[in-house]
């Protein structure tokens, strides 16, 4: 009778411990999705986070437009390489 129990109870906890892992892979995917084409946001961590309107020059240049609440930040790249990163704030526009 001894053995088993022993044979349920290790059978139980293997049982256990394959859920757990099927149960963090499926959170692991989720967190992995791309959000579709055409939405202003991405998900990360569960919350909405605004995506950043770039555009690509064909010379590897870049700029990048990102809306948050009243401000504006606008990070640009030059085909040089030069990085620039500017924030403006309107207190009197709601976006």
């Amino acid at each position: 009778m001894k053995l088993n129990a022993g044979k349920a109870m290790t059978l139980g906890v293997v049982t256990c411990l394959a859920a757990l892992g099927l149960a963090g892979a499926a959170a692991a995917q989720a967190q992995d999705q791309q959000t579709p084409k055409g939405w202003n946001y991405e998900i990360k961590d569960g919350k909405r986070v605004p995506k950043a309107n770039r555009i690509t020059n064909p010379d590897g240049s870049w700029r990048e437009e990102l809306k948050q609440g009243n401000c504006v930040t606008i990070k640009e790249r030059s085909a040089a390489g030069e990085y620039k990163e500017t924030r403006q704030c309107n207190p009197n526009n709601p976006s």
